[in-house]
């Protein structure tokens, strides 16, 4: 067995040139099958850590995949606003513990601001009950301080100190931007992957201020200034939506019932955890897709070897003639070629592991950066080994191919090769 393994390696180490285009049609194979399962692992991880450790999100009547969209993903608009006496009867029921007030409508040069107050950076969670951390400065202190995203300090180059200016509604024009009021920036969050990175952070009570005039939904009048807005008592009359953290989580549907049947208004309270399975439900095709391209890269790269190796075959019908004169057995050609599929399939595993690897670790932070996608160069999964392992097994098979084919050429037919 040791001196077949010798003759698979000399042959191989012979053919070097066909060896090596097997070698990196296997490698380039095994480098998208794998990608394309990490992507779509930790795009779906991902895409459920967006929020954590929160019970309960709490919007007008709408449906539960229209209220997570707006509130979590910054995507859409509510159908309807909630009252400000029905957000302060929520907070005081006795199973809540914490609410994040969220007030969404207004924009910053694409990027969508929310109104909230302190507690949304001290109560919002993402991942694994992670925190959200800054990167420079803190939360709130003055009426027009803007804490924002670390994708929105990226793009848009800002930096502690700064000025800008929130446009009225989602279209940033010179029309319709407050910009009797500017905002200074008192705070860049770290990256968290989330839509938080691309959210513009201001207070309810500035919210309020920068609105006054524009009740009519356009600019009536110059509005406040500074000064004036300091001075003015501000209380909202409305949010968009609201995060409720309860004191036990065996209340959850308790305080859901409470809210869905609230008699002041329509009111509608949603499991985040729930409403995210029913949304990647949703895009479950996008994920049968990535499946789909996975397998049909990996048979189109075993198929390469297959046609490397029945080519090469044909050049080598005296060397198995030779061998079978020798005395060498049908049964020996046959673990020969099966041999060395199995090594370049097996080699091209491993380099493709390492090449994966290497890649991530070197676009890790690019990914992050500019889809909010995070990477992690962790150890393969199960389902990672599974996938290797059909590769593997799919390349024995392949070896077999060949392997029949030069069983079935008979010894003379490889004597009588005209050179």
């Amino acid at each position: 067995m040791i001196s077949l393994l010798g003759l698979a390696g000399q042959s191989l180490k012979n053919r070097r040139a066909t060896a090596l285009l097997s070698l990196l049609t296997v490698t380039i194979a095994v480098v998208l099958l794998l990608g394309v399962e990490k992507v779509r692992t930790q795009a779906k991880a991902s895409f459920a850590n967006t929020i954590s450790n929160t019970d309960l999100i709490v919007g007008a009547r709408s449906g539960p995949i229209n209220l997570l969209l707006y509130s979590v993903f910054r995507i859409g608009n509510a159908t309807n606003n909630i009252g400000w006496d029905s957000y302060q009867r929520l907070g005081e029921h006795p199973d809540v513990s914490w609410t994040i007030p969220i007030s969404l409508g207004d924009s910053h040069r694409g990027f969508r601001v929310v109104g909230t107050t302190n507690d949304y950076f001290d109560h919002y969670q993402y991942g694994q009950k992670q925190p959200l951390a800054f990167r420079q400065g803190g939360s709130f202190s003055g009426l027009f301080d803007t804490v924002i995203g670390a994708q929105v300090a990226k793009e848009l180059g800002y930096k502690m100190g700064d000025s800008l200016i929130i446009a009225h509604g989602l279209a940033d024009k010179g029309f319709n931007q407050h910009d009797n009021l500017p905002f200074t920036v008192t705070g860049i969050l770290a990256p968290t992957g989330t839509p938080v990175d691309r959210s513009v952070h201001v207070s309810l009570e500035a919210i309020e201020a920068i609105h006054v005039g524009w009740e009519s939904g356009a600019r009536l009048g110059q509005g406040l200034t500074q000064a004036q807005a300091q001075q003015r008592e501000l209380q909202p009359e409305q949010l968009t939506a609201v995060m409720v953290g309860l004191n036990s989580k065996i209340k959850t549907f308790a305080v859901q019932r409470w809210v869905n049947t609230y008699p002041r208004e329509p009111l509608t309270a949603i499991m985040p955890g729930i409403a995210l399975h029913e949304l990647w439900g949703m895009m479950r095709v996008g994920e049968q897709a990535l499946l789909v391209i996975s397998g049909f890269v990996a048979v189109a790269g075993l198929l390469g070897m297959l046609s490397s190796l029945l080519t090469s075959l044909n050049e080598r019908r005296r060397e198995m003639a030779i061998l079978r004169a020798m005395g060498a057995r049908p049964l020996h050609i046959i673990l020969l070629l099966v041999s060395e599929a199995v090594a370049i399939t097996l080699a091209g595993i491993v380099f493709g592991v390492l090449l994966l690897y290497g890649g991530l670790a070197l676009a890790q932070p690019y990914i992050l950066s500019e889809f909010g996608l995070f990477l992690p160069l962790d150890w393969p999964s199960s389902y990672e080994l599974s996938l290797m392992a059909g590769v593997l097994v799919a390349g024995f098979i392949v070896g077999l191919i060949p392997a029949w084919r030069a069983y079935r050429q008979a010894l003379a037919d490889g004597m009588t090769i005209k050179v």
